[in-house]
């Protein structure tokens, strides 16, 4: 029992700044959503709706800098190493760099072939683009800062990115009301509250950085940066993790490509809903990162006992959250739906979709506990593999058989593909363990 109790404190010691940060970025969707479903015409808020999913393709899909980075430096502080999780931070920030110079050198050909993907209507297409266009010049910040909060969660330390990522979303939060609704730029507000926000989000995760550095020799760190070969090897160990993100990004952005089909009304709806969600998952989420931390460091440390013991407190609270999210939407949907938007045909739309959100948080949240045990054993093949069957075996076939329930079909399917992702994953945890292979993971 006193085990439990002193384990339970070092998770909600992780999890709760966890939680704060993570809720704050889809209440900044949620502020985002509210402001902009408030103005005259929908078509703002599925301009933004099509712009931002577009943008989440090319930051996103580079979140493997952020939970790449936390696994190999939650293994090199288990096993005593805080020089190796330096390197990693330094060697992961610099491919940060080079990956932002290389989004902004394609950015226009990027954007527009993803804009043809997604083939918004006319009216959204410029709007859209546009807001794209404007975000796009946050790379170099986006991307340097997913490595910084990957080391300190690796380091079991949340309060840092607690404070950069609360401050971030802060700061975008105020430039919103300034530039949507004072000097009504509309979307293209939203855009540019958002590039000075996360340069904003970068100065305060490098200024942290430089507050929390052990003593290292920086002349050895200099030559162990210029090891070309290194570099290859990150790349490798994460190209996993690359797929994966891209196959839940394109899961995100098919679903939003839709909701257009059936009018910009239900594509409002259901991004509100989306951002709600979003809301729910960041909560759930604190308690993944506690178990990427604690599973990364108990496995560098090879106490496989310790990492059993992390992996049952943190999967306990994650459905104890899970169970809390599903509650709270059961018993605030109507306070929810008059909040986020004053337009009543959205307002209907989202009460007559709601009860999928409601369920979501218990059929997603074992995906998301899993996520953060793999991400902190640095074992991403099978969370590659997994994501890629709840994809192309699950959701986009049941997408394709309930055509003919309309939005009710898409978020049955929806709905059925985090579901999968958990049960996957869940008998990725269950093999591993049986040919006790977890010390051995390293993503390969």
């Amino acid at each position: 029992m006193e085990a439990n109790k002193q384990l339970d404190h070092k998770i909600w010691g992780i999890a709760w700044p966890a939680i704060l940060a993570n809720i704050s970025i889809p209440l900044l969707g949620l502020v985002d959503s509210a402001i902009l479903g408030h103005l005259d015409n929908s078509v703002y808020l599925g301009a933004v709706a099509i712009g931002a999913a577009l943008l989440s393709f090319l930051y996103w899909g580079f979140s493997f800098l952020r939970m790449g980075t936390t696994g190999l430096v939650a293994r090199a502080e288990g096993a005593g190493d805080g020089y190796g999780s330096v390197l990693v931070l330094a060697r992961s920030g610099a491919l940060a760099l080079a990956i932002a110079a290389l989004v902004l050198l394609l950015h226009r050909p990027l954007l527009q072939a993803g804009l043809a993907l997604m083939s918004p209507d006319a009216s959204l297409q410029g709007l859209a683009a546009s807001y794209a266009n404007i975000r796009i010049f946050s790379a170099p910040a986006v991307l340097v800062t997913y490595t910084v909060i990957g080391w300190f969660i690796g380091r079991q330390n949340t309060r840092w990115p607690m404070l950069i990522v609360i401050t971030t979303n802060g700061a975008n939060i105020l430039l919103d009301f300034w530039l949507v609704m004072g000097l009504g730029l509309n979307s293209d507000g939203a855009a540019l509250a958002t590039v000075i926000a996360e340069y904003l989000g970068c100065a305060i995760a490098l200024f942290a950085v430089w507050r929390q550095l052990p003593v290292i020799d920086t002349a050895l760190l200099v030559s162990d940066l210029n090891n070309v070969s290194a570099y290859k090897q990150l790349l490798q160990s994460n190209r996993h993790l690359f797929v994966r993100t891209l196959s839940l990004l394109f899961s995100l952005a098919f679903f939003t490509a839709q909701s257009e089909n059936f009018g910009s009304e239900t594509l409002a709806a259901n991004t509100l809903m989306i951002q709600l969600l979003m809301m729910a998952a960041y909560g759930m989420d604190g308690f993944a990162f506690a178990a990427e931390g604690l599973c990364g460091q108990k496995l560098g440390a090879r106490d496989l006992g310790g990492f059993y013991f992390a992996v049952r407190r943190c999967a306990l609270w994650t459905l104890l959250a899970a169970a809390l999210m599903s509650a709270a939407l059961l018993l605030l949907q109507g306070p929810l739906a008059n909040l986020l938007t004053s337009l009543d045909s959205v307002k209907e739309l989202m009460l007559r979709f709601f009860p999928w959100l409601i369920i979501l948080p218990l059929a997603a949240g074992p995906s998301y506990l899993l996520d953060g045990v793999f991400i902190g054993a640095s074992e991403t093949r099978h969370m590659m593999t997994t994501m890629l069957c709840s994809v192309v075996l699950v959701y986009l076939p049941l997408w394709y058989a309930t055509q003919g329930l309309g939005n009710h079909g898409l978020w049955l399917a929806f709905t059925a593909f985090n579901l999968a992702r958990g049960v996957t994953l869940g008998y990725c945890f269950v093999r591993l363990s049986r040919s006790q292979q977890w010390l051995s993971a390293r993503g390969e």
